[in-house]
């Protein structure tokens, strides 16, 4: 199913079997816990134990969007979704085919006397586990085959991932960055968001999440990130060591591809370039679709120019750090 981050391969969450083979046609571990997507803030109570009022209150000004809370888990609940954890990542997505789907699975057991309500799906993204997530319902095709059912809801306005808040500490701690910043959290809730690396050694383990291993994200070539020196100059020596000056994409198959924000000279480099926005959201939304698209033109190495430390960006370089693991 579409989502405004990324396509989701979804299985109703209270159903272990049915996220069982979640785990299996991605090749995912059964210990790394899926997100449970639900329709509206009341199907919260179904999965999770206890609810602080922070995280009430981050639901209110963030949901329907890309934000994940967890939460304590409620015993005998969503089990194989968790990953068996304690805890459950829940989140209110806001694409219209989304919000669709889910409000049918939990309301249609009202108007339907076999119909058994689905409060969530679990969704994690819909591609081999560690690989680039999908943007478009044609990403997920060309994972899975022509025997998948595909709800194609156009290409993601976000682009990655939801920023994940785990709220089981008392306050606050940033587990993946997304298009929702630390500081967008902090003026809603109060509490000031903490980085894991902040807190104590034994306390920073914490629960686990989705999206959070070291390498994740990958396509089939190496990711290279390289600061704005470093990219012209490789790129000179590559001109250099061009046999024709004459040489262009076209003509001699481009072993490396580049996606930056800076203009670069190409000149005789057998190169494919791709400019990178400016602006943090439209990176983002065109993040893993630019990554799939030159991993079909078959280059070995990606480069990719370094970003802006600031916090609008920390989504799409965490992204691209995981990806270049």
């Amino acid at each position: 199913m579409p989502t405004e981050t990324v396509y989701g391969l979804a299985a109703d969450a209270d159903n272990d079997a049915a996220v069982a083979r979640i785990f299996a046609a991605k090749g995912r571990p059964a210990d790394h816990p899926l997100i449970v997507h639900v329709a509206d803030a009341s199907a919260v109570d179904h999965y999770a134990s206890e609810v602080p009022d922070f995280a009430r209150a981050l639901m209110a000004a963030f949901w329907p969007g890309p934000l994940t809370l967890i939460l304590p888990r409620r015993p005998g609940i969503a089990n194989a979704a968790a990953g068996g954890n304690p805890t459950v990542g829940l989140r209110c997505p806001s694409h219209p085919v989304a919000q669709a789907l889910l409000a049918e699975l939990l309301e249609g057991a009202e108007t339907a006397s076999n119909f058994r309500r689905v409060w969530g799906l679990a969704a994690p993204s819909a591609n081999q586990f560690g690989r680039v997530s999908p943007t478009t319902a044609a990403h997920v095709q060309g994972e899975f085959g022509e025997t998948l059912l595909i709800l194609d809801g156009g290409p993601c306005s976000v682009g990655i991932e939801s920023s994940i808040i785990d709220c089981t500490r008392g306050q606050p701690v940033l587990l993946r960055p997304g298009a929702i910043t630390p500081g967008q959290v902090q003026a809603v809730c109060g509490f000031k968001v903490l980085q894991k690396e902040e807190l104590p050694a034994k306390a920073s383990q914490g629960p686990k999440a989705s999206g959070t291993l070291d390498s994740h994200y990958a396509p089939s070539a190496r990711v290279r990130l390289m600061d704005t020196a470093a990219l012209r100059a490789g790129l000179g020596a590559i001109a250099a060591k061009t046999v024709s000056p004459a040489a262009t994409e076209n003509t001699v198959k481009p072993a490396i591809a580049v996606w930056s924000r800076s203009a670069v000279t190409l000149s005789s480099a057998p190169v494919i370039y791709r400019q990178m926005p400016t602006d943090p959201a439209a990176a983002a939304q065109q993040l893993f679709a630019t990554l799939r698209e030159l991993d079909t033109r078959g280059v070995n190495q990606i480069w990719i120019e370094t970003l802006p430390d600031t916090p609008d960006w920390d989504g799409v370089r965490d992204r691209l750090q995981r990806a270049a693991h």
